[in-house]
């Protein structure tokens, strides 16, 4: 196990009608603050309304920006910018899923900054000095709501880049499972492999003697396994929600990560598809990360793929090695396939036409990707023709 520091500031208020806590986390924090939303649920299921309720309780003026995209867009985030420059905003209070929360973070980033904000995503720049940001939460799927990260897609030049700094940790956010019922299946389910995939690009690691961050690692996939397909048939269960809800959060606070390297090559790969096609991340995670699965699997990496088989998925210990790891490989494109989610790229209409060219920007980003097993642009665009 590698050393750490692990701190976790952000205050979790979990449960049936914790947005009342609003009222008294924003009163000794904000003066005026830019509600920021999607593209019409939260209102839709008056969570809006829930919201301002607390925020006239507390005494404060608000401002509104609306309309936030799947895959945020970066000139959303510009529009936020002045929205805060204009209003004199200082918190920000994002109501939504992990796109919103995103889109909310890079706009407390901006609004002090005297560059670009993109900057943060192309060259060495740090933010320095950040609005705070609190969450109130709608959608099990990015652990946004208790990290510091946030990704953007530039779409003239169809980028989609990750930011990260400790200080975009929100300082509060509000988890109620009664809010993610109004989340329909597909993204439900979307959401459920997302945040098992957070867990794969923690779990498979070179990284010996890690063993309390695996097995919760793997009790968070048993956890999404056992509930995922609960809350895709019956959405408002409760139980089945929260447990999805507070996966997602435990999946991505760096509670697996600490202590170990990470591969993320699956997630970079990603984000090159949804650049270009602007797929649902999940979607496209459920369909690339079984054929990274079986491109990295070998005599090196097997016996990773044996703890996932066995302990994970119940397969038996006795089998041969390779026998294990192929099995659990196929029970996770299965699972993804009982769940309606896409598992081949021709599922949604995508061909072979970009992938040299998503295989030669990711490069040019990261250099290489992953370190379960290193690939360059040719491992690259093997695994997507891999997924067609």
């Amino acid at each position: 196990m590698l050393n750490f520091t692990y701190h976790i500031p952000t205050i979790i208020y979990f449960g049936k009608g914790q947005v009342c806590a609003l009222e008294e986390e924003l009163r000794p924090r904000a003066k005026k603050v830019l509600i920021v939303t999607g593209q019409a649920s939260a209102k839709k299921y008056n969570i809006f309304e829930d919201v301002i309720k607390q925020v006239k309780k507390a005494g404060i003026d608000y401002v509104e920006l609306s309309g936030i995209e799947p895959n945020p867009r970066l000139k959303s985030v510009y529009k936020g910018i002045e929205i805060c420059r204009k209003e004199s905003v200082d918190f920000i209070l994002p109501v939504g899923g992990g796109s919103v929360v995103d889109a909310a973070k890079t706009i407390a980033a901006g609004v002090r900054y005297d560059g670009d904000v993109w900057d943060f995503f192309v060259t060495d720049a740090k933010p320095e000095d950040v609005l705070p940001v609190g969450v109130v939460l709608t959608l099990a799927a990015t652990g946004s709501e208790m990290n510091g990260n946030a990704v953007i897609t530039r779409q003239d030049t169809q980028r989609k880049l990750a930011l990260y700094t400790p200080l975009l940790r929100p300082v509060f956010s509000i988890l109620d499972p009664e809010y993610t019922y109004t989340v329909d299946r597909y993204n439900t389910a979307a959401g459920v492999v997302d945040i098992m995939v957070h867990v794969f690009e923690q779990y498979f690691s070179r990284t010996p003697a890690a063993d309390v961050q695996d097995r919760i690692a793997e009790a968070l996939l048993k956890v999404c396994i056992r509930y995922g397909p609960v809350v895709y048939k019956s959405p408002e269960n409760y139980d089945a929600r929260a447990n999805i809800l507070w996966a997602g959060s435990l999946a991505l606070n760096d509670l697996i990560g600490d202590g170990k390297e990470g591969d993320w090559a699956s997630h970079r790969i990603e984000h090159e598809l949804s650049a270009v096609y602007d797929i649902s991340h999940g979607a496209g995670l459920s369909i690339l990360t079984p054929s990274w699965m079986r491109y990295v699997l070998g005599p090196e990496t097997v016996k990773k793929f044996v703890d996932y088989g066995v302990n994970v998925w119940g397969i038996d210990s006795g089998k041969p090695d390779m026998e294990i790891a192929d099995e659990a490989i196929d029970k996770t494109l299965e699972f993804s396939k009982s769940l309606g989610l896409p598992t081949r790229l021709g599922d949604v209409g995508i061909t072979d036409e970009h992938f040299e060219s998503m295989a030669q920007r990711a490069i040019e980003t990261y250099g290489s990707l992953g370190s379960f097993r290193e690939l360059g642009k040719k491992d690259i665009v093997e695994i997507f023709r891999m997924s067609l």
